[in-house]
């Protein structure tokens, strides 16, 4: 089992292309692909609930007691990064669909691949892990409140309470429950334990699936959406650059160490698209810009993960000695 897990976490990112790859060739010559867009919530809501399932939830009290990389990454997060996304929005043309699109994928960060991306790039990704359903809890109360600043009394013609609702409960109340649930039994019944074995196999599959149906159903659309996209491609390409960088800065500062502060860059720089994917489907009018404009920045996203995961490892080697000399010095 572990063989098998940790040869599919090594070629992950061949995984995921191939994924994309497939996914493209089903929505240009096969009829009715974008019906796969009703599959989007189930197969996202069992990528999370196999995701949570590597986090032993008993242990998230430990695991939140890491206080200082804790502050850092939630700093980084809804701080550090919202005032990057502000920014780069002030690029695009006053057009409030195709900013709600950016600021909806840009504002979230990652809770599912960043992980294995993170553990490839040598950052400390058990507690990039651990933190997961805290990151997740906090953008869906944040996410609303940076609307509203962005786009006052407006972000009522945009966004209903409702879905938002229904998403938290969804995609990650149900999931969370069910992956302690399933923990609870595997410690006790040797059946559930095999389960949680085999289940352990499966978060770089899930996530290949959810790419192959998002993909699948969206792309169709977008042709016409093809203004949109080439507006938002360099805001996602300066997001890409920079993200990561700012992490890594306030990690070290933080003197935090540095598999931590990888794991701080990594988490800065990998946002929710998957996620925010069907939220942004729920707001009407949100059909072709809006998917356009997430599934553009997954693209853009997965290819700048084969950067980081060679680059992250390198500098941080490379700058340990330095940083920690520096961090002394000051």
């Amino acid at each position: 089992m572990e063989r098998i897990r940790d040869s599919l976490e090594g070629r992950q990112i061949a995984i995921y292309f191939g994924a994309a790859a497939i996914a493209l060739g089903v929505a240009l010559f096969v009829p009715g692909a974008t019906m796969l867009e009703a599959a989007v919530n189930p197969a996202l809501a069992f990528m999370l609930y196999v995701t949570f399932l590597q986090v032993p939830l008993v242990d998230l009290g430990q695991a939140l007691k890491q206080t200082r990389f804790m502050a850092v990454l939630l700093l980084s997060n809804f701080v550090l990064m919202p005032a990057l996304v502000f920014a780069l929005a002030g690029l695009l043309p006053d057009e409030p669909m195709l900013r709600l699109g950016v600021m909806l994928v840009l504002l979230a960060p990652c809770i599912d691949y960043v992980v294995t991306f993170a553990h490839l790039g040598r950052a400390d990704a058990r507690a990039l892990l651990a933190s997961t359903p805290v990151l997740l809890l906090v953008q869906m109360l944040l996410l609303p409140l940076y609307l509203k600043s962005a786009f006052g009394r407006d972000v009522a013609l945009y966004i209903d309470a409702g879905p938002f609702l229904d998403a938290f409960l969804w995609l990650i109340a149900a999931p969370l429950v069910l992956a302690g649930l399933t923990q609870f039994l595997a410690a006790r019944r040797r059946g559930w334990r095999r389960a949680q074995q085999v289940l352990g196999l499966a978060p770089v599959p899930a996530t290949a699936l959810v790419l192959f149906i998002v993909i699948a159903a969206v792309a169709p659309q977008l042709g016409s959406a093809m203004g949109a996209v080439l507006l938002v491609l360099p805001v996602y390409l300066a997001y890409a650059i920079i993200a990561p960088m700012c992490g890594w800065w306030l990690a070290r500062r933080a003197r935090l160490d540095v598999p931590a502060s990888r794991a701080v860059a990594f988490s800065s720089a990998t946002r929710n698209s998957l996620v925010i994917l069907p939220l942004a489907l729920s707001i009407p009018g949100a059909i072709p810009v809006l998917p356009a404009v997430i599934v553009t920045q997954t693209l853009v996203e997965l290819l700048a993960e084969l950067v980081y995961v060679r680059l992250a490892a390198r500098w941080g080697a490379s700058a340990n000695e330095c940083a920690d000399r520096s961090l002394a010095d000051d």
